[in-house]
């Protein structure tokens, strides 16, 4: 009789240390993709300052190395930029017709596997060089972004005015 209850004790036991150790491993995986989550996170945050830059130096080239090879930019009232050479031809007739002067704020980024997308606002002015006149500019923006060759690129980005035009 004392052989079968050391045996069960030593078998309950044994189940337990398993359980325990399942458990923080599972705690770690977590904590481990929780860390690589915030990490990617960052870089688009980065990403994010980075095109922010490219639109208040109006520096098409800039905003264009940003984008993947096949990427769509999608501006309000205008055709969409779809591929490399078609993107940098659209920032340079924008940053030819305006100057603009904003900041983002990310508002949501979700990042699964080697795509994300990001929920962003914008404020500031926007210069009309034709008139020389200075207006409030407000938009919300979609990013959707690609992992390409370990960095992150914008895969789709279009916007649209949050208060109408006077």
């Amino acid at each position: 009789m004392k052989q079968l209850f050391y045996t069960a004790l030593v078998l309950i036991l044994m189940a337990s240390c398993s359980e325990n150790k399942n458990q923080e491993t599972n705690q770690s995986l977590t904590q481990t993709t929780e860390t690589m989550e915030k990490q990617e996170k960052e870089k688009i945050e980065q990403l994010l300052g980075e095109y922010q830059k490219s639109l208040n130096t109006s520096d098409a080239k800039l905003a264009q190395s940003l984008y993947t090879n096949d990427g769509i930019f999608m501006p309000t009232e205008a055709p969409s930029g779809i591929g490399s050479e078609a993107i940098l031809k659209s920032y340079e007739y924008v940053f030819s017709q305006i100057q603009l002067s904003i900041e983002f704020f990310i508002e949501e980024i979700q990042v699964e596997g080697n795509m994300a997308f990001a929920v962003t606002s914008s404020k500031g002015s926007t210069l009309i060089h034709a008139t020389g006149d200075t207006i409030p500019e407000a938009n919300r923006e979609l990013f959707v972004f690609e992992k390409v060759n370990g960095e992150w690129k914008i895969a789709r980005y279009m916007f649209n005015k949050t208060e109408p035009r006077k």
